[in-house]
């Protein structure tokens, strides 16, 4: 008999997760499956006492990931329409998911159900073959002293919440994984090539934030431009995501020369 059960420690699911990330076909989002996902509420689905797969489902009622593992005698596919139909005392109301086709079993389930779909964000991974990466600005490596200045930056500039920029541009600065773009003591554009702890350990995944003061004069492409060589350089293949909306974002990472062959949508249920 199946029963599903919150789960409270993400060890519990750290061999499942492997597996999940294991059957995708590409890199799926760093923002997304270990910024939001972490904050998400997960669940997990048990035969008796073995843990057989799992979902998550953040704040807004939105399922962001969902496996069942190819050794359960539970139907993956009846599971799903049970919770998305609002069957699960457990789980409770879920409006949707965001999924990614780089996760085509999960995509397939969310399309059997769906009554609307967009496309969130554009997803990037791998070079060009035939681009070149001419480097015309230098990045420096932020340190912990400059912490406020950069967090003063990024709520100027995408007006990001204080308190938690703080926590996320100290934590890269702990890894030395943010950098800064600086002309005459001023910083006017920040540069982040994140590694991953687990899963997706071969690539880097790049973010950049420019100045509304100096946009528009390529200084987002010559940002990644310096990113992609310092990922190449650890021997790590770069990867980045956009918003759908975000025109100029998409320009500066196609001129950059990083490829886009994956989206993320968002899925709405009947």
């Amino acid at each position: 008999m199946l029963e599903i059960r919150k789960i409270e420690t993400s060890n519990t699911l750290s061999i499942l997760k492997a597996e999940y990330f294991n059957q995708t076909t590409a890199p799926l989002d760093g923002m997304w499956h270990f910024g939001f996902v972490p904050m998400a509420q997960h669940f997990g689905f048990y035969e008796g006492e073995q843990l057989i797969g799992f979902c998550c489902l953040n704040t807004d009622g939105y399922l962001l990931q969902f496996y069942v593992s190819q050794q359960a005698i539970t139907s993956a596919d009846e599971l799903f329409s049970l919770i998305i139909q609002n069957n699960s005392n457990v789980i409770g109301k879920v409006a949707g998911a965001f999924v990614s086709t780089c996760d085509p079993t999960f995509l397939a389930m969310c399309l059997d159900h769906h009554s609307s779909t967009t496309v969130n964000a554009l997803l990037y991974c791998g070079i060009q073959d035939n681009t070149t990466q001419d480097i015309s600005v230098g990045l420096i490596q932020a340190s912990q002293d400059q912490l406020v200045r950069f967090v003063d930056f990024a709520v100027n500039a995408i007006g990001a919440p204080k308190e938690w920029l703080k926590g996320y541009f100290g934590d890269l600065i702990a890894k030395q994984e943010l950098f800064g773009y600086w002309k005459d003591d001023q910083l006017i554009a920040t540069g982040e090539c994140r590694k991953f702890a687990e899963h997706q350990t071969d690539y880097a995944d790049l973010g950049m934030i420019v100045s509304p003061d100096f946009r528009g004069q390529g200084i987002a492409t010559d940002v990644l431009r310096a990113l992609i060589a310092l990922a190449k350089s650890q021997e790590l293949i770069p990867m980045c995501s956009t918003e759908k909306a975000n025109l100029g974002a998409q320009k500066a990472i196609a001129k950059a020369g990083l490829v886009t062959n994956h989206r993320l949508l968002q899925v709405a249920f009947a």
